[in-house]
Order: structure tokens, then sequence, then C-alpha cells
């Protein structure tokens, strides 16, 4: 059984006031032992301000709340600087939108003992996709082959931030070479893990649509995406 105080689980938010309150109790519940830390980029619904009386509640429960609106990746990247520095031995990251159910996170935990990397995969044998419109699912299915056949990532799901790491790896990655700011950062960090040796697993989960407020992926997010793989795989090409 893992030791849920040694593990961090980190949320990025921007506008989640309607899901948070209710998806930070629900993780807790799961692992009652573990630390949250939420990275809010001075969200004007309040999320920050939520997350700062929280912080004064619970000793297990920290967040930082930046001065602006700086992307998924750089918050994804400060949580896994935070988690080396504070000496946890896993992170976990969330989406902190209720698309990622609570209840899948024992299975994450449980897999870290075996792996480096556990990704909660929407495309293993046994995950799945509720609500998802066929150009959703067509465009997801695109950027997670393409990934693996340019990246030469051996994951199914290379594109969902519903992940347990290893900390003792994070720390050898190249914080400097990350670019990525937004949702790329997620292919571009396990493409680094991947050229460093780290095992990866899979464990299904069932993937939620959100529950409230609304979607932070756009257009530019998805170019940006496809730019950095694009990027990565002629990195990999020439060596």
């Amino acid at each position: 059984m893992a030791d849920n105080a040694s593990i961090l689980v980190s949320l990025a938010t921007y506008n989640e006031i309607e899901n948070l309150p209710s998806l930070v109790e629900a993780v807790h519940a799961q692992l009652p032992d573990c630390h949250l830390l939420v990275v809010d980029d001075n969200s004007p619904d309040g999320t920050g301000r939520w997350c700062q009386q929280q912080a004064q509640q619970a000793d297990w429960f920290s967040c930082v709340v930046r001065e602006g609106k700086l992307g998924v990746g750089s918050a994804l990247k400060l949580a896994m600087q935070e988690a080396v520095g504070r000496g946890y031995r896993s992170l976990v990251t969330m989406d902190a939108d209720w698309s990622h159910p609570p209840e899948f996170l024992p299975a994450l935990v449980a897999a870290g003992g075996a792996a480096d990397v556990v990704i909660g995969s929407r495309y293993c044998p046994g995950g799945s996709i509720e609500n998802w419109p066929w150009r959703r699912h067509l465009s997801s299915r695109a950027v997670n082959f393409f990934t693996r056949c340019l990246l030469g990532v051996p994951v199914r799901d290379c594109s969902g931030n519903f992940r347990l790491y290893s900390t003792a790896l994070l720390e050898q990655l190249p914080w400097d070479d990350l670019q990525a700011d937004g949702y790329a950062y997620l292919e571009e960090v396990l493409w680094h893990l991947h050229r460093r040796g780290a095992t990866a697993v899979e464990v299904p989960i069932r993937f939620a649509e959100r529950r409230a407020g609304q979607s932070k992926i756009s257009m530019s997010e998805a170019l940006g995406a496809a730019g950095t793989i694009v990027r990565l795989g002629w990195r990999r090409l020439c060596r």
C-alpha cells in the first residue's frame, strides 16, 4: 500500500469555481493522506480567492495564484518543480473540471509501484469516453496516433493529463528545454521522460465531459500541440 502522505496531487485552474470545491473534497476523500496543490492563473471568477481561503483552513492544501493567464503547460511545470522541491515521492496531475473522476485515483497510485509514469488512459483496454461528438474522437485519436509515430512514445493516450509521475525521474528533466506553455506540454514532457528511460503503464479510466464551465482548449492550442509534436519529431529524426 502506497504512503499517500508522499503524494502531491496538482490541479491547474482558470475559472473553475463551479467545479473545484467539490472536486477537492472528492480527491481528498479518495486519498485522505495526500497533499493538494492548485496552480491558479488569477481566475476572474474567484477560484484563486477560494484556494487562498482553503489553504488557511487545511494543512494538506496549498495554492499558487499567479498574476495572469500563463497556460496549463507552465502550471504543470511549476507543479512538477514544487513536487521535486518539496520532496514528494510522486506527483499526480489531473484536470479541474471533473473530466478525470477521482474514483480512479487509487488505481493510479497502486500502479505507481511498478512504473515511473502511470497514465489514466481513455484508449487502453477498459478505458472509455462519455458524450464526445465524433469530430472530437477523431481529432484526439489523430493526435495520439501521430505522437506515437513521430515521437516513438509507446503509449496509447499521450495527450491526457490524468497521470502519476515519479519525482525521482522528474528531477532529471531539462527544465530550460521544455518550451510548450499549453496542453502540448503533455506530449513534450512524455517525450523527454521516454528519452530518459522512463517506464510507463496505462490504467483504464472513464473520461467524462466537464461538469460546468467552458473548455479552455482553443484552435490555437490545437495548432500549438501539432507544432510541438512536429518539432520534437524533427529532433528525434535528426538524432
